[in-house]
């Protein structure tokens, strides 16, 4: 790592680069490093898609790898046969692998627990058992509500041996949000436990549950794994168990992985919808597995030797391709970490990178704006050098955090790979592939080998390059939803119907996603297309101002909302969070205003930049931007329940009445 007195030289040669190429040593030992495989996937598309089917192990053999006679109802590996247990499991176990660690758990009190792929099948096992007792049947739907605990992979990969679709949901959500997924699944099976550790301090998450419950519109047998022992004393009622008694009385019991047709629905994961119902999306055995093999295999570059750090939780879609489906199929190490980021210290992660020598560490941009915060060094007062490529997903990345990231964390020594896509995606679309192609900070890259991404604008032509426009897909992919559970209409409506053109039996994946597009084809997401200010008739994306806004030096993180303004309709509010030891003065104020400027136009320019120690996020660290635009109007505050950190709304709130 760089020391401090070259610091501000290489800052500005960093900042003066606008690509950058994967070190020569990387693309030698790359899966993938043949720029010929484009081509070949669009010369044999969708046959080309059985090099991501080979990735698995199939009882029976696949007919025909695409239906399409019913689009974009899309039947993927048709005729397939196999199981998701046992192709992240047992084959492991068969080839040799037995002793090598599947889950590396790490508690936030820093319990570890390291799980072989031999111990993983027995305890998958006697849990699949013991779900069959309960009457848990094939295609029956089991509710797992339950935060980063090694019980949570092995309730998936039980569900997925006997054939019975999990519906995950995050452990932050509400007991309202538990039941409302309860019901629209009509699941009769719920997989919880007593609590958890946040901080260091005890949350009873078993009394958030019971209160789901009580709203659940049918009966439910509970199943309640015990993590904080004397901590919290709780109680089973009739129709709850204990997941260690359970586990033990089954113990050595042997099931045998049902057959599955790739087409048979692997799991259901309810997503936020526009008419504030969840969508159930539903992603397939078949199609959903091998795309999440083929794009860890080929994006993230995992080994089976590898040991592989997805720093995001199970209870988003995220954490069900990368942390769980896509590592284990491939027989790799995958590292699960309880706890938060900066607790007990903001080295918290950087400690566990060097402790366990990750080689692959994919995280959130939200994740590396605070880590930029914080200040390098955290990072630097640890051994990175087992790392040879990192990830980001979630959201939009600026130039200026990516080249934080790959300075600081990677030592300019790493491929980076910034990744676009969805929960109804089922994995990766638009990347670089890291053996070929070059990284370009703040874009993601092109489209993936075999998909058909395009920058559209409203009329439906391409955009030419450099211009905004909306992201869409043209053609299917095996990980793609199949449909939303029990309503097929919702997603025609929602999904494809925007683009379609039923005259011309043409179907277009419309993500809701704005998007640019360069001479080279790589695609900058903008947002979503909702996510616009309309100052006096222009319409201007958040994320473009949010990125100019953090390319200041000394600024951490930004949330960009539109307020109301008499003359202009809008107008920009800009909230900053800046970097330790900056101060927070009228001077950053200008050199915000004047980067604005440069890189969109005055037109963007902010009519008030507040200065915050945070932004309301929810557990998922998602900005809650509608919290900050009633501040910036000046309105009632809506619900802030879902907050991590709701006091920091009355700080906010404050800081704007105050003239900050």
């Amino acid at each position: 790592m760089s020391d401090g007195d070259s610091e501000p030289e290489l800052e500005a040669r960093l900042d003066e680069r606008e690509s950058f190429e994967p070190p020569e040593w990387f693309v030698e030992q790359a899966n993938v490093s043949d720029p010929g495989i484009y081509e070949e996937f669009e010369e044999e598309w969708p046959e080309s898609w059985e090099r991501a089917a080979d990735l698995l192990s199939w009882e029976t053999e696949y007919d025909q790898v695409l239906d399409d006679s019913d689009a974009p109802f899309y039947e993927w590996f048709v005729g397939g046969e196999t199981n998701a247990s046992y192709n992240c499991i047992d084959r492991h176990v068969e080839s040799g692998a037995k002793n090598r660690a599947a889950i590396q758990w790490e508690g936030e009190l820093g319990e570890t627990r390291t799980i072989t792929y031999l111990e993983l099948q027995r305890e998958v096992e006697a849990f699949a058992a013991a779900l069959r007792d309960l009457g848990v049947e094939e295609d029956d739907v089991v509710t797992l509500y339950l935060p980063m605990l090694p019980q949570l992979p092995i309730a998936m990969l039980a569900c997925a041996r006997i054939g019975a679709p999990h519906s995950v949901v995050f452990a932050g959500f509400s007991a309202e949000a538990l039941a409302e997924r309860m019901n629209a699944a009509d699941s009769e099976y719920l997989v919880t436990c007593d609590g958890y550790y946040r901080r260091g301090d005890p949350l009873n998450h078993k009394e958030k549950a019971d209160t789901g419950l009580t709203k659940v519109e049918h009966d439910v047998e509970t199943i309640v794994v015990d993590r904080l022992g004397d901590e919290l004393t709780h109680f089973l009622g009739e129709d709850a168990h204990d997941y260690d008694d359970l586990v033990d009385a089954h113990e050595g019991a042997t099931v045998e992985p049902v057959t599955r047709d790739a087409e048979d629905m692997l799991f259901l994961m309810y997503t936020s919808g526009t008419t504030g119902t969840p969508k159930g999306v539903k992603h397939t055995t078949g199609g959903y597995l091998s795309y999440a093999a083929w794009t860890t295999h080929a994006v993230l570059d995992v080994e089976p030797e590898d040991t592989y750090w997805c720093a995001a939780d199970i209870g988003w879609i995220t954490g069900h391709s990368y942390i769980v489906y896509g590592p284990l199929a491939l027989g790799t190490t995958t590292v699960m970490y309880e706890g938060t980021p900066d607790y007990p210290e903001k080295d918290r992660l950087w400690e566990l990178v060097e402790k366990y020598g990750v080689d692959i560490f994919y995280t959130a941009p939200t994740a590396i704006r605070s880590f930029m915060k914080w200040g390098q060094e955290f990072p630097d007062a640890h051994d990175l050098s087992s790392l040879r490529l990192l990830g980001t997903v979630g959201e939009p990345i600026n130039p200026r955090a990516w080249k934080w990231y790959y300075e600081h964390i990677g030592d300019e020594d790493c491929a980076v790979v910034d990744t676009w896509w969805q929960t109804e995606t089922g994995g990766m679309m638009v990347t670089t592939l890291p053996g070929i192609g070059e990284m370009k900070p703040g874009s993601a890259g092109p489209p993936l080998p075999g998909i058909d991404a395009r920058v559209l604008d409203v009329a439906g032509e391409d955009v030419d390059p450099g211009d905004a426009g909306y992201l869409t897909v043209h053609n299917p992919w095996p990980g793609m939803l199949r449909t939303l559970y029990h309503n097929d209409e919702r997603f025609l409506n929602e999904y494809w119907m925007e683009y379609s053109d039923p005259d011309a039996d043409e179907w277009v994946y419309f993500p809701e996603d704005g998007a640019a597009i360069d001479d080279d084809g790589y695609i900058t997401v903008l947002g979503r297309v909702d996510d616009v200010i309309n100052v006096s008739g222009h319409r201007l994306g958040t994320m473009e101002i949010e990125s100019a806004v953090v390319d200041v030096a000394g600024v951490a993180e930004a949330a960009v909302v539109g307020g109301s303004h008499e003359v202009k309709g809008e107008a920009v509010y800009a909230f900053v969070i800046t970097e330790d030891g900056q101060a927070e003065d009228d001077a950053l104020r200008e050199r915000i205003v004047d980067r604005v400027e440069e890189a969109i136009g005055p037109i963007a320019r902010p009519e008030r930049i507040v200065f915050t120690p945070d932004l309301p996020k929810t557990r998922s660290g998602k900005i809650m931007r509608r919290l900050l635009e009633e501040i910036a109007d000046g309105e009632e505050l809506g619900d802030t329940s879902t907050l991590r950190n709701p006091d920091i709304v009355e700080d906010i709130q404050a800081a704007v009445e105050d003239g900050d």
